[in-house]
């Protein structure tokens, strides 16, 4: 196994556990998240759609993480980084929706957070 190979599993591993787990969390606390979020969008333009989003959120976090975990099989099974590639590259598209939301609600430090983990992200959709 290549050094390009075992980067890839590392930080698709990184992605999934990531993004499974932020989705399992939103599962698990669903009423939880929604009334924390209501808070979070009150004085924004989504403020009625908090459910939809949340759930628009989990549906692209459920996605990425098993993109992942599937690139890393496919990785480890026979080199190919075909499904290693759409997990990164969808793992950015959800990165940028929460970056999104994070600047929209004008939390700064919220959204600066986002950018600790899209850099990974981007790193492994260059070199997946």
């Amino acid at each position: 196994m290549t050094n390009t190979e075992i980067f890839g599993i590392l930080i698709l591993a990184f992605l999934a556990i990531t993004f499974l787990q932020s989705g399992y969390d939103k599962i698990m606390d669903w009423k939880g998240n929604v009334e924390w979020l209501k808070g979070h969008f009150a004085q924004t333009f989504i403020k009625n759609q908090v459910p939809q989003s949340l759930f628009l959120i989990l549906v692209l976090e459920v996605i990425a993480g098993a993109l992942c975990v599937i690139g890393i099989a496919q990785l480890v099974m026979n080199g190919v980084t075909t499904f290693g590639h759409y997990g990164a590259t969808f793992s950015c598209v959800t990165l940028l929706f929460l970056l999104f939301g994070q600047r929209i609600a004008k939390d700064y430090d919220g959204a600066r957070t986002i950018v600790i983990y899209f850099i990974p992200a981007i790193l492994a959709v260059y070199w997946l």
